[in-house]
């Protein structure tokens, strides 16, 4: 997935509410009701609520504005996926060392990288046998997002909804205290499958008007 600033079309200083209104905008032109003949317009609905999901969690955006997680919520590399993103010398750099060489600032051991690139036979390398970094989780699968309406009277008693899944499966969910239009439920493991697991279901919540008002 792309920047989720990028696909909702705001800036990375955007408050809630205007993150909140371009995902309205673009969840109305984009919902799969309205586009039952276009692929393309499901599959953008679903990038632009997981780019949602992730703004409009104050933790996850701001871990992700630290660069501590990606754009679907997963750890970074140590490294950020290369070095493209920065030296991993730290931010001296390497600097002369005695004997014509190089020492590194910030203590990083790079006898994993050679001994993966050159077989562990070079000087300097890891011995077998020693502390070696452990890989990330694998991601897991998108997540999915829906809406459904809930009755007046369902929303004032709180009652347990059904959802129909695009897999034809039903899954039910209890409502929130206070339950208002646009909130957002999430379902684990009803989304995408992945690597590491199923995505979620992100169901966004309708509400019916009164019979009498």
């Amino acid at each position: 997935m792309a920047d989720p600033y990028s696909i909702l079309g705001v800036s990375k200083g955007a408050d809630e509410k205007a993150i909140k209104s371009a995902y309205r905008k673009l969840a109305k032109e984009l919902h799969p009701d309205k586009n039952q003949d276009n692929p393309a317009a499901a599959a953008r609905f679903s990038e632009v609520t997981q780019a949602y999901d992730l703004l409009s969690d104050k933790d996850k955006r701001a871990q992700y504005d630290r660069g501590e997680i990606d754009e679907n919520g997963q750890p970074r590399s140590p490294f950020g996926g290369g070095f493209g993103g920065g030296s991993p010398f730290g931010a001296g750099g390497p600097r002369p060392g005695q004997g014509g060489g190089f020492d590194f600032q910030g203590g990083i051991d790079l006898g994993d990288i050679f001994d993966g690139l050159f077989g562990g036979g070079g000087p300097g390398a890891r011995p077998q046998g020693g502390p070696r970094p452990q890989p990330g989780p694998p991601p897991k699968g998108a997540n999915v997002a829906y809406e459904h309406l809930v009755s007046f009277t369902d929303a004032a008693r709180l009652e347990p909804q059904r959802i129909t899944l695009r897999d034809g499966k039903t899954v039910e969910f209890k409502l929130p205290a206070g339950v208002v239009a646009g909130q957002q439920i999430r379902i684990p493991g009803k989304g995408q499958p992945g690597p590491g697991g199923n995505g979620d279901a992100i169901v966004t919540l309708k509400l019916g008007k009164h019979p009498f008002y």
